[in-house]
C-alpha cells in the first residue's frame, strides 16, 4: 500500500509542491529544529514537576513559569538586535549552548530561590533562538515560499513536541532528572548541526555603505513606531496569553483532577500529533483565502477551545477534546503571523522585527502563567477557562477592527493583513536533503 501511495502521480506532485524548491540550508535548519524539539521535555512538564513531584503550590509554579517568561522577554529584544548586528548563526549557536547548560543545571537545583533563578536563565537562553531562526528562514527563502517554509518549520517543531510529550510522561515515571538531561543533550546536538551545516545568512550592507549605517535605518525605535505592526504584536499577545495556559495551568488543573503524568503527556501530545497531521493540508487549503478570516477563526477556536476545559472535570477524554479544538486555532494562527512579520520587516531589520514579535510571546509567558495560576487557585478552573474564551473573542474582534482601519488608509501592514494569503507555486526542483 505504501509503495502504491509513493508511486501515485498525484501524491508525488503534492509532495513536490509541499517540500520542493526550498534551499538545502533550510532543511538542515529543519532537521536541527526537529532534533531540538524531540527533547523539549522541560518546558512542557515544568509546572507538573514543581507541583506533583516537588510539592510546590500552583501559584509558585506560575511564578517560576513567569520568571521563565521574564527571561524570554529580555532575550526577545536582545537576541533580535544581536541577530542583526553580529549575525544569525553566532546568535543562534550561543543561545542553544546556553539553553543546554542551564537546562541541565535546572535538573539539579533545590530550593525555591535557586529553581526560580535558573528557570529565568533557561527562558533567557531558550527564547534567544527565535529571532535568528526566523531571520534565517526569511533570508534563505523567497517571499512567495515563506508561509510554506514557516509551516514546514512549525511542522518539525510539533513532530518533535508530540513525540517528546508522549515519551516524557513515561520517562517521568522513572525520575524527572532524566528529562532535564535529555533535553540538554538534544539542544547541544542542535547547536552542533547549526554550527557545522548552516552558514551566516545576514545580508551584506549596500555598496558604499557601512553595516552600521544600513542598520541604523531600522532601529528598535523604528519598529516601535510602526503602529499597525505593534497593533499586530498586541493582538498576538492576547492570543499568546491563552496559549500559555496549555503548558502551565492546564497541567496543574489536570493534575488536581487526578489525571496522571502519563495521561497528561498523551493528552498534551495530541496537540503536536494533530499539527503533524493537519498543518500541511490546512496550509494548502487556506492558500488564497483571507488572512483576516483565518486570524479571526484562529482566535475563536483558541479561546473557546480552552474554554471547553471548564467542562472536563476528571475526564482525560474531554481534556483531549479541548486540546483538539485549540490546536486547530494554533494551526491557523502561527504560520500566517510568521509570514506577515517576515513581509513587514525590512531586510536589514529582520532580527529586530522578529524580536519584537517574539516579545509578545515572551510577555505572555511572563504574565500568562502568573495570572492563570492565580485565577486557578483563587477563582477555580471554570473562571479561568471562561476568561480564556473572552480573551480569544476580544482578539478576534481586534483583528477585524485593525483590518478595516488600516485597509481604509492603505497602510502597508494593514493591507497585508487584509489581503489573501499567497498561494504556493509548483516548484521546479525537489528540495535538498
Amino acid at each position: 500500500m505504501l509503495v502504491a501511495l509513493v508511486a501515485n502521480p498525484r501524491i508525488r506532485r503534492l509532495v513536490r509542491e509541499t517540500v520542493g524548491g526550498l534551499p538545502r540550508q533550510f532543511w538542515w535548519l529543519w532537521v536541527s529544529t526537529l532534533v531540538n524539539r524531540l527533547g523539549s521535555f522541560v518546558v512542557t512538564f515544568l509546572a507538573l514537576y514543581l507541583t506533583a513531584e516537588r510539592g510546590y503550590s500552583a501559584s509558585y509554579a506560575g511564578l517560576v513559569a513567569s520568571l521563565f517568561g521574564a527571561g524570554s522577554a529580555v532575550a526577545a529584544v536582545g537576541a533580535g538586535v544581536l541577530t542583526d548586528r553580529i549575525g544569525r548563526r553566532p546568535t543562534l549557536v550561543a543561545a542553544q549552548l546556553g539553553t543546554a547548560a542551564s537546562t541541565a543545571v535546572l535538573g539539579f537545583m533545590d530550593g525555591q530561590t535557586a529553581i526560580a533563578a535558573v528557570a529565568f536563565l533557561v527562558g533567557l537562553c531558550n527564547n534567544a533562538t527565535r529571532p535568528p531562526t526566523s531571520a534565517i528562514i526569511a533570508d534563505l527563502v523567497p517571499a512567495e515560499d515563506r508561509v510554506r517554509a514557516y509551516s514546514l518549520n512549525y511542522w518539525a517543531i510539533n513532530i518533535g513536541f508530540g513525540l517528546s510529550a508522549a515519551a516524557a510522561g513515561l520517562i517521568a515515571t522513572h525520575g524527572y532528572l532524566t528529562l532535564f538531561l535529555l533535553d540538554a543533550l538534544t539542544t547541544l546536538v542542535c547547536a552542533l548541526v547549526i554550527f557545522i551545516r548552516i552558514p551566516e545568512t545576514r545580508p551584506q550592507a549596500a555598496p558604499g555603505k557601512a553595516a552600521d549605517e544600513t542598520e541604523a535605518k531600522t532601529s528598535l525605535l523604528t519598529v516601535l513606531r510602526d503602529a499597525p505592526f505593534m497593533a499586530l504584536v498586541g493582538l498576538t499577545l492576547l492570543v499568546a496569553l491563552v496559549f500559555q495556559q496549555g503548558s502551565t495551568t492546564l497541567a496543574v488543573d489536570m493534575g488536581a483532577a487526578g489525571i496522571t503524568s502519563t495521561e497528561y503527556g498523551l493528552v498534551i501530545g495530541l496537540n503536536g500529533l494533530l499539527i503533524v497531521v493537519l498543518q500541511i493540508p490546512l496550509t494548502r487549503w487556506l492558500e488564497g483565502r483571507s488572512r483576516t478570516a483565518m486570524l479571526v477563526a484562529s482566535c475563536l477556536l483558541t479561546g473557546w477551545g480552552f474554554g471547553l476545559a471548564a467542562l472536563a472535570g476528571s475526564s482525560a477524554w474531554l481534556f483531549a477534546l479541548s486540546v483538539a479544538v485549540w490546536t486547530v486555532g494554533e494551526i491557523l494562527h502561527t504560520p500566517v503571523m510568521m509570514g506577515l512579520v517576515s513581509e513587514l520587516a525590512p531586510t536589514h531589520g529582520r532580527g529586530r522585527y522578529q524580536g519584537v514579535y517574539s516579545l509578545s510571546w515572551s510577555l505572555a509567558s511572563l504574565l500568562g502563567p502568573a495570572g492563570g495560576g492565580l485565577l486557578l487557585q483563587y477563582a477555580g478552573p471554570a473562571v479561568l477557562w471562561s476568561v480564556c474564551g473572552v480573551i480569544g473573542t476580544a482578539a478576534a474582534l481586534g483583528y477585524v477592527v485593525l483590518a478595516r482601519r488600516t485597509g481604509a488608509t492603505g497602510h502597508r501592514p494593514g493591507a497585508v493583513v487584509e489581503v489573501a494569503a499567497p498561494a504556493a507555486e509548483v516548484e521546479k526542483a525537489p528540495a535538498g536533503a
